[in-house]
């Protein structure tokens, strides 16, 4: 009995800082309404975004009767989907624009020292990669689920720019932000 005790404490420390390493938010809540014969059957769906500010994220949607169990199931599958976001600095590497549903987000590279002009979930997705600098406009939809997706796409699309610059043949210089100064030897 005690070996069991001891191996559900050492799995709830594991979990206690799997959940430390990375910054949860819930997004949105919504009640949803399923209508069955005797009436209305409410559920919560939950929209949540995790990330470590390192550069790596990731969106999940949960939906359950009770609200602490959408949060939950939605914060599973944000850490199932996480990605990793190519950053300069701060910032994006280049302009992007995506779109998931009817919403369609921009993001921009911005110099440092601006912060994050963005509104509520696009700020959530950036915020928790870790980006500080990054200039976006939503638009399309205001729906929160589709801004939120929408970013996250975004956010997979992004490359280096120097990759992005072999590809095309140029000089990465050509494509870099006209703030970002590489060191150069010779």
């Amino acid at each position: 009995m005690a070996k069991k005790e001891r191996k559900s404490k050492e799995r709830e420390k594991e979990r206690e800082e799997r959940r430390e390493e990375f910054e949860e938010r819930v997004v949105h809540l919504t009640r949803t309404a399923k209508v069955v014969k005797g009436g209305r059957r409410f559920a919560f769906r939950a929209v949540v975004v995790v990330g470590d500010k390192q550069g790596r994220v990731g969106v999940g949607i949960g939906k359950a009767r009770e609200v602490p169990d959408a949060i939950r199931k939605a914060s599973d599958r944000a850490k199932k989907t996480m990605i990793s976001v190519p950053r300069l600095g701060n910032t994006i590497p280049h302009e992007v624009t995506a779109k998931f549903g009817s919403g369609q987000v921009m993001l921009k590279p911005a110099s440092p020292g601006t912060g994050v002009i963005a509104g509520g979930g696009v700020r959530a997705v950036v915020e928790a990669a870790g980006i500080s600098d990054i200039l976006s406009k939503s638009l399309g939809s205001d729906n929160i689920l589709n801004v939120v997706q929408a970013t996250f796409t975004a956010l997979t699309e992004l490359q280096d720019f120097r990759a992005e610059a072999a590809y095309r043949g140029v000089d990465p210089r050509q494509l870099a932000p006209f703030w970002y100064k590489e060191e150069t030897h010779g």
